[in-house]
């Protein structure tokens, strides 16, 4: 099957879109060939304000209107406890939340940008998307990440080589309660990184200190600008560890964090 057989099937759909490379492909698609679609994004303190900032954008470039979900995830009952089942009770919350929107809207069917490369056995949110029938049309058409990228580069995406990104919840420690002040604080730290040429990494609370971990990739660039990076970062953090950790393994489990 492909995108545009899908959407010949499901003529009217309501996409999740995160700002991130799946589900920007996924709401360009369903404005191509949807014959009424809509985006949705849910607003929360897990959610860097880049990511709204890019889901704005991909809404004026693929003519796909986009209603911005406010959801105070902090108080879902599982999800600031941070336990190994955080990643399930945020996702149910928030796609309640965007089932609710959608259906306020007259749409039968709820959208999300799980991709074929995605695996279901390590991904504990993709059982709130089932329990709440919510469709993965890449994951039905069969398109794996490095095709997702392939395609929205040929439909002139901006998000085409975005870097893969979790939501801030993921940058505490399991086990930890997340606060909306440690959430603040990393956004603060990894939009400072960002400002500094970064982009493939994670800053990591470390017993109140930032753990900065970065693809080997990008590991001497962190090396060369050691001093700035702990410039940028000690105002906010009680210390500053350099970590060239950031597998790719470690990035696809993350994505758990994805709305």
């Amino acid at each position: 099957m492909t995108l545009q057989e899908f959407f010949g099937q499901h003529p009217e759909a309501a996409v999740a879109c995160s700002g991130g490379v799946d589900s920007a492909l996924l709401l360009w698609a369903a404005g191509r060939w949807a014959k009424r679609a809509k985006g949705y994004y849910v607003h929360t303190p897990f959610q860097p304000a880049f990511e709204l900032a890019d889901a704005r954008r991909l809404s004026e470039e693929t003519g796909v209107p986009l209603t911005v979900v406010e959801l105070d995830v902090l108080s879902v009952p599982g999800a600031a406890e941070n336990g190994p089942d955080r990643c399930y009770h945020c996702k149910k919350a928030i796609f309640e939340a965007l089932w609710r929107a959608a259906k306020a809207d007259g749409f039968p069917v709820l959208l999300d940008g799980t991709n074929a490369s995605d695996d279901a056995a390590d991904r504990p949110g993709m059982r709130a998307l089932a329990e709440l029938s919510v469709c993965s049309p890449l994951r039905e058409c069969g398109l794996s990440k490095g095709e997702v990228r392939q395609l929205s580069k040929a439909a002139g995406l901006f998000t085409w080589d975005k870097p893969a990104y979790a939501c801030l919840a993921t940058r505490v420690p399991t086990g930890t309660a997340i606060t909306a002040a440690d959430l603040a604080r990393v956004e603060r730290g990894e939009d400072a990184l960002r400002a500094l040429g970064l982009r493939e990494f994670r800053v990591r609370l470390f017993h109140g200190a930032a753990r900065v971990q970065v693809t080997e990739e990008e590991w001497p660039l962190l090396c060369a600008r050691r001093a700035e990076v702990e410039k940028a970062l000690c105002g906010t953090f009680e210390g500053v560890l350099l970590d060239a950790q950031l597998r790719p393994a470690e990035k696809g489990r993350e994505q758990e964090g994805r709305a």
